[in-house]
C-alpha cells in the first residue's frame, strides 16, 4: 500500500492562532514552518505524475440522496466541461492551473491529464459496517476500476472512520494490484461527510469553526453543508492525486507528511485571505451561497487555492 497525504482545510487557522496544533499528515507544524515551506518551490521528486486519460469512479458508501450525489458528480464533470470554461472563473480554468506541475516535470516534452467521470458504485447498505480503519477504505476502493483510474472513496455522515475530524478530513494513497499479468499500482482518495460529526472542523468555511476566530459562517453554494464541504476536501486531494500520487512527484517537507499543491495553500479560497477568512470570494445573489467557481449544470463550487510552482504563490480563482 502506497503511502498516504492527509488534507485538513482548517490547518492554516489553527496552526497560526496555537489552538490546536493540527496539520496536514498528521504531523506538527508551526506557522512560521508553514509559511517558510509556502514560500519554497514544491521540489519534484522524479516519481510518475498521473497522465492521460483517467477515469474518477465514485464509490458512494452509505446514505446519500441523488441530489447529494450529483454534486459531486457535477464537479468531477466540470473539471473538464470546456463549455464551463466560458463562465469565467470555472472549474475547468482552476483544474488548468495542474497543467505547470507537468510542465516542469517535463519541459521538452510534457505529459497532459485529462480526467472524465467513470463509474459510480452505490453501496448504500454498509456492506463493512458504519465503523471504518484505512485498510477497509482501500478494499472499497478496489472496488473501481483498477487501471487508468482514480478511485473516490465518499462515505456517508453516519460512518465513523479512523482519523476522521481527529487529524483529517480526507487522504489520499495508492495500492499495488496485478492487471492484466502485471504489477501496476492505481490511486484513490478517500472523503468523509463532516455534517453531522465534525463541520467546524471539515466544512469550514460553511459551518462556525471549533476553533480559531469565530467568523460567521459562509453560505454553501449548493446548500448542503456537508457536502459542499466534501468538493472543497475531494478538489485539494485530487490536486494532490495528481502531482503525486505515488509519494514521488511534487511535495514540499517528508514524504510522509507533505504538502502538496493545494495542501501547501490552507484555508485559502480568495485573494485576501489570511486565518479564519476564506478571502473575498463571490456570492450568489439568489442562495446567498459563496464561491469562487462556476462549473457544469448551472453549480457553483469553493475550490482552494493552487500552488503555483512558477510563482512560488498561492493561486486563486478570484
Amino acid at each position: 500500500m502506497g503511502s498516504h497525504r492527509f488534507f485538513n482545510v482548517n490547518l492554516l487557522m489553527l496552526a497560526l492562532f496555537s489552538v490546536l496544533n493540527r496539520c496536514f499528515a498528521a504531523r506538527f507544524l508551526s506557522s512560521t514552518s508553514v509559511q517558510d515551506q509556502q514560500n519554497q518551490l514544491l521540489r519534484y521528486h522524479n516519481g510518475a505524475l498521473l497522465q492521460g486519460t483517467i477515469s474518477v469512479n465514485l464509490i458512494w458508501y452509505g446514505n446519500f440522496k441523488p441530489s447529494q450525489r450529483a454534486i459531486v458528480s457535477d464537479f468531477i464533470a466540470s473539471l473538464s466541461d470546456s463549455a464551463a470554461t466560458s463562465s469565467n472563473p470555472s472549474v475547468a480554468t482552476w483544474w488548468n492551473g495542474i497543467d505547470k506541475y507537468y510542465h516542469l516535470a517535463n519541459s521538452k516534452n510534457p505529459s497532459s491529464l485529462s480526467l472524465h467521470l467513470g463509474k459510480q458504485i452505490l453501496d448504500d447498505k454498509y456492506s463493512l459496517g458504519k465503523s471504518l480503519q484505512e485498510e477497509q477504505i482501500v478494499q472499497l476502493a478496489s472496488k473501481g476500476e483498477q487501471q487508468n483510474a482514480v478511485n473516490v472513496v465518499l462515505t456517508a455522515s453516519d460512518v465513523t472512520v479512523a482519523g476522521f475530524c481527529v487529524n483529517r478530513c480526507g487522504t489520499h494513497g495508492s495500492k499495488s494490484s496485478i492487471v492484466k499479468g502485471k504489477n501496476q499500482k492505481f490511486a484513490y482518495i478517500w472523503v468523509g461527510n463532516s455534517e453531522t460529526q465534525c463541520p467546524g472542523y471539515c466544512a469550514w468555511p460553511f459551518h462556525q469553526p471549533i476553533y480559531g476566530p469565530q467568523n460567521p459562517p459562509l453560505g454553501s453554494p449548493n446548500n448542503d453543508v456537508g457536502m459542499d464541504g466534501m468538493v472543497t476536501v475531494l478538489s485539494g486531494l485530487l490536486a494532490g492525486t495528481a502531482t503525486n500520487p505515488f509519494g514521488n512527484g511534487f511535495y514540499q517537507g517528508p514524504a510522509t507528511a507533505p504538502l502538496e499543491a493545494a495542501s501547501a495553500c490552507p484555508g485559502v479560497y480568495g485573494k485576501g485571505a489570511y486565518p479564519g477568512y476564506a478571502g473575498d470570494l463571490l456570492l450568489d445573489p439568489t442562495t446567498g451561497g459563496s464561491y469562487n467557481a462556476h462549473g457544469a449544470s448551472g453549480r457553483k463550487y469553493l475550490l482552494p487555492a493552487i500552488f503555483d510552482p512558477s510563482t512560488s504563490q498561492c493561486s486563486t480563482l478570484v
